[in-house]
């Protein structure tokens, strides 16, 4: 039996044991048949909801830092939101394995919500960070939660499509999200852009938690466990959450030392690593750096697809303002119809058809993400079309889409039931540990050859340097390539 051959047939995970069991007729609809109408709607509102703040947040920042005289801590407040957020996905991955996703699910949306509030209403800057970084432990509690409440809750063959629900629900908001915002701040206060959104949460939670609480709700287990197992198994592993809180006390040392680029920094640098390597190997499946074979590699392709991309994305606004004289708007659409054919990509991959064709899928996703990321700097010689980026994100953006829902499909398809909240943990963790790696990295050989100068005027070509460009793109277009390569270890042997 391989790693992309279903185990089961068509049936629920193991859930609430004093559930009754699921009509058998139920696995005949879709996601957004009668039997999972409103958990499907519930949980993916939770998402678009998660993805809008996402989007927004950073056209609200510039405006809210300088009003609170903040701007020297501008940083923090996003590297607040991801250090705790780590924290808070292996907590989560902890809480749903042993007492069931509802608790880690409704504790994340309160604090989630909590942390805009407390944002929003903040009178100076490290208030501000604070409630950045409640709300990024908050968010870290409900992604994990509910992907083992879509393990749970929905039979196997619906996985793929509610993973390419919850990645279109990024398409609206990262097309909307910053004019809305934008507009919010202009017209009414960047302080709306915090609070309005947690009174938008209300509804999707009244349609998603009875749900969760008759299908996914509770220990995994029945009604004959033995007590001690259930009582062993609901006990918090508490190595596990000191490697959890070293991982995020390391991750905020690194990216301190990161931003203040002086030989102090190197000792902060210095004990955010050595914090930061151990936690890490104790927190990701054993093999996850070597790409054994099965779930190891499944944990460390997401890295490298979601690191490479991204690092890589950051930098085309800048590269299209500063080398081709685009304006900041202009230089944004360009990656604007990346979330269509990203959309488009989840909706292939969630195709029945494919399913015996997913790996092939994955390995092909993964040279589109190459070529895009290769293609990228080819705007950098005058002679080539600013436009060309925008087909390659596209095409990029396409792989992307076949990439992370599978990888989160064949995750959930080879943990079993009681190790699916710690494996979606894991996930999480190379995905966002990924991403401040290769971030850093391409910052570091990015200011190296000069690019922290290009901020001239666009048609001022004298503090141009396209190399500083290219030493980003072409070494993520490599990673890219190597997870290319991870693609074909997926199958256990």
């Amino acid at each position: 039996m391989t790693a992309l051959e279903p185990r089961d047939k068509d049936v629920l995970l193991p859930s609430d044991p004093t559930a009754d069991p699921a009509p058998a007729d139920e696995a005949a609809g879709g996601v957004l048949g009668r039997a999972y109408r409103a958990l499907s709607i519930g949980i993916v509102s939770v998402v678009l909801l998660i993805a809008f703040e996402a989007t927004a947040v950073g056209t609200a920042m510039p405006v809210a830092a300088r009003e609170m005289d903040g701007v020297s801590l501008y940083a923090f407040a996003f590297s607040g939101y991801f250090t705790t957020s780590l924290f808070g996905m292996v907590l989560s991955g902890q809480w749903s394995d042993r007492r069931g996703p509802l608790g880690a699910l409704t504790t994340g949306i309160s604090a989630f919500g909590a942390g805009l509030l407390l944002s929003g209403t903040a009178g100076a800057m490290w208030l501000f960070i604070l409630g950045r970084a409640v709300q990024g432990f908050g968010g870290g509690l409900v992604i994990v939660a509910l992907y083992v409440v879509v393990g749970r809750a929905y039979p196997e063959r619906l996985r793929p499509a509610i993973m390419a629900a919850f990645a279109a629900s990024w398409v609206v908001p990262s097309i909307v999200g910053p004019l809305a915002a934008g507009a919010v701040t202009e017209h009414i206060g960047w302080r709306w852009v915090f609070v309005g959104i947690p009174v938008l949460v209300v509804f999707p939670l009244a349609l998603a938690l009875p749900q969760i609480r008759r299908r996914a709700a509770g220990p995994v287990g029945g009604p004959d466990t033995d007590p001690a197992d259930a009582g062993a198994r609901g006990s918090l592993d508490r190595r596990r959450i000191r490697l959890a809180l070293g991982i995020s006390l390391g991750a905020g040392l690194l990216q301190y030392a990161a931003q203040d680029l002086r030989w102090l920094s190197v000792v902060p640098g210095v004990a955010g690593a050595a914090l930061l390597v151990p936690a890490v190997l104790g927190l990701l499946p054993r093999g996850t750096y070597r790409a054994a074979r099965g779930l190891p590699s499944v944990v460390l392709l997401r890295g490298l697809a979601a690191g490479s991309f991204i690092a890589a994305e950051s930098f085309v606004p800048l590269m299209l303002v500063t080398q081709r004289g685009l304006s900041p708007t202009l230089a944004g659409f360009s990656l604007a119809a990346g979330g269509g054919t990203w959309a488009l990509g989840s909706w292939v991959q969630s195709r029945p058809r494919v399913e015996p064709h997913r790996q092939r899928l994955m390995t092909l996703g993964m040279v589109l993400v190459a070529a895009a990321i290769a293609a990228a700097p080819s705007v950098l010689i005058d002679w080539v079309p600013a436009w060309t980026v925008a087909v390659a994100w596209g095409f990029g953006c396409f792989g992307m889409g076949l990439v992370i829902s599978s990888t989160s499909v064949l995750l959930l398809h080879l943990s079993a039931p009681e190790e699916a909240g710690t494996n979606s943990a894991a996930l999480q963790i190379s995905d966002g540990l990924s991403n401040v790696v290769l971030l850093s990295t391409g910052g570091a050989a990015f200011a190296a050859l000069g690019g922290g100068t290009v901020s001239h005027a666009a048609t001022d070509s004298a503090g141009s340097h396209p190399a500083a460009f290219a030493a980003v793109f072409l070494p993520m277009a490599a990673v890219a390539l190597v997870g290319a390569w991870v693609t074909t270890r997926l199958r256990e042997r």
